[in-house]
Formats: structure tokens, C-alpha cells, sequence
């Protein structure tokens, strides 16, 4: 049995004034349209909810035992109402990013800092992965905007590309190898090789880009960390494949050196995703907006 929620309304109203008049004044209908519709609704409860006199109505034990109710869940709409209203003039409510670590200290965090600045209501969570992870998390609706790397499968996806990241081939300043030679596919395979962990995107794409020109990398060291890459190559345990943006501290100190390579890795981007047919929270379309203007002008 389905009773509209403005009978309830008007139950309420009379309940609380224990007077029709005054109850139509206060919710601008009239008299007429009030005893209407405490009828409706006694008839779709099949209730007594008031008992009359001359001075007015009093609520009978069934229409205070039904007041109790409404009273309460009239209540949680209206907090309801109000904490969407807030969340709207962002000044309360979550907002969930997905990113790997190295995305969110290297991209992420000046514009964490400026949305938090701005929005200090807003709580901000992330949920930190590679791109496969985070974009599963977008899917099931566990954050509301991810950061992946050249999403392969965009269907149900919008993206945005935020920067561009290149692959590139290290070794320590101190490796035994000659950094002015230019060497070929067949030459960098045979190195001892530190790549990512195999379920790492960059991973799988640099491994794709090599076997299609015949050559299969056969690493030595398999490592989940980025940062870990760049220590082992700097400690001359071998060559190590990184995202060249990624590692430009350890360059520009020296710890680290690329090898010139007769070959390019094309390039890909980190991409801002969220759900093409799911509309962002207010919070989450202003983060949007904020990396989309500091993208545009960078």
C-alpha cells in the first residue's frame, strides 16, 4: 500500500496544531484540501487517526502511535534533504580518488592540497593501485574518479589525459656498460633486466612492444615497487625499465643514467577517468574541473 508523502505531511501538520485552520494557514491549502486529505488518508490506512470537537482534533492512540513514525522519518527526509544541500555548496561530504602512489605525489597532490584549501568540508579518500585496480574500483563504484595509464578498454568510460609518460631503459652512473652506444631491442634484452611485477600496466605494455618486433624480455628482477626499480639499477644489479617522467629527481641527481636506444617506445598518457553514464558528485565534477583548468594551463 502506497501512501503519498504529502498526506503525511498534512498529517503532521494537524497533528502538531491540533487545528485544520491552522494547519491549512501554515501550508497554504486550504481548509477544504486539509480535511481532504487526512480523509485519503484514514481510508488508506483504514484508521481512526483523529477525533473531533469543537475546539479541534486530537490525535486518537492510533493516530499518535502513527504520528511517532511519521514525526521521525519526516525529520531524517528534511536532514537528508539538508546534508544534499550541503554537499551540493560542497560544504560537507567524500570525495574518492583511485591512484597509484607515484601518480599521487608526482601529479596529484598539488591540486589535493588547493581542492582541500578550498573545500575544507569535503573529506577527501584515496584508495591507492595500479591503473587495472583503480579502474575496477571506478567500475564497482568505490571511488569516483581514477587515475590510470592509457586505459585500454574505455567502454562506459570518460577520460581526460593529463600528462604523457615515456619508457625508458637505466642502469647506475657506475654500470659497466658504455652510456654514449646506441643499442638495439636484441642488445637491451640481453642486459640483466629489473622490470615491474608482470600485472603492472607499463609492464605488460613494454613486453607487447618488444615481442611484436621479435625480441622477449626475460627479466632477472621482478619488483612491485617504481621507487625499488630505480634502487636496484642505481646499486649496479642491472637495467632497469621506467616511466622516464617518473624517475626525474634520480636523473637529474645522477644516481641514475638512460640508455640511448636506436628504438622509441611511443608514448602514453595518465588519464582522468569517471563513468560515462553515471553523473559526478558536485565534489567530483569540481575536482575535475580543477585538474582539467591546471592541465590546460600547465
Amino acid at each position: 500500500m502506497a501512501v503519498k508523502l504529502e498526506l503525511y505531511r498534512v498529517f503532521k501538520e494537524v497533528a502538531e496544531t491540533g487545528n485544520i485552520s491552522l494547519a491549512a494557514k501554515n501550508l497554504y491549502i486550504s481548509q477544504s484540501a486539509v480535511s481532504q486529505s487526512i480523509k485519503q488518508l484514514e481510508t488508506a490506512l483504514q484508521a481512526r487517526l483523529f477525533s473531533r470537537s469543537p475546539r479541534g482534533v486530537t490525535l486518537t492512540g492510533e493516530g499518535q502511535m502513527l504520528y511517532e513514525y511519521v514525526r521521525s522519518a519526516l525529520s531524517l527526509l528534511s536532514t537528508g534533504e539538508d546534508k544534499l544541500s550541503q554537499a551540493q555548496q560542497l560544504l560537507l561530504g567524500t570525495l574518492t580518488i583511485g591512484a597509484s602512489d607515484t601518480v599521487t605525489s608526482l601529479f596529484l597532490t598539488p591540486y589535493l592540497e588547493a581542492f582541500h584549501r578550498k573545500h575544507p568540508g569535503i573529506r577527501l579518500k584515496i584508495v591507492s593501485g595500479r591503473s587495472a585496480k583503480v579502474l575496477s574500483l571506478l567500475k564497482s563504484g568505490v571511488v569516483d574518479i581514477a587515475f590510470a595509464s592509457s586505459p585500454s578498454d574505455k567502454t562506459n568510460l570518460l577520460d581526460f589525459p593529463c600528462f604523457e609518460t615515456h619508457s625508458v631503459f637505466v642502469a647506475g652512473s657506475d654500470y659497466p656498460c658504455d652510456f654514449d652506444h646506441v643499442y638495439s631491442l636484441q642488445e637491451i634484452a640481453a642486459f640483466p633486466l629489473i622490470l615491474l611485477e608482470r600485472k603492472a600496466s607499463s609492464r605488460v605494455f613494454l613486453e607487447q612492444y618488444f615481442l611484436k618486433r621479435g625480441v622477449t624480455l626475460t627479466p632477472e628482477i621482478e619488483l612491485s615497487s617504481r621507487s625499488l626499480l630505480v634502487d636496484m639499477a642505481a646499486i649496479g644489479l642491472g637495467v632497469a625499465g621506467v616511466t622516464e617522467e617518473f624517475v626525474r629527481r634520480d636523473l637529474e641527481q645522477g644516481s641514475i643514467r638512460v640508455l640511448k636506444t636506436d628504438f622509441e617506445i611511443p608514448s602514453r598518457t595518465v588519464d582522468m577517468c569517471t563513468l560515462r553514464e553515471v553523473s559526478p558528485t558536485a565534489a567530483a565534477s569540481r575536482f575535475i574541473e580543477m585538474v582539467q583548468e591546471g592541465t590546460k594551463k600547465g
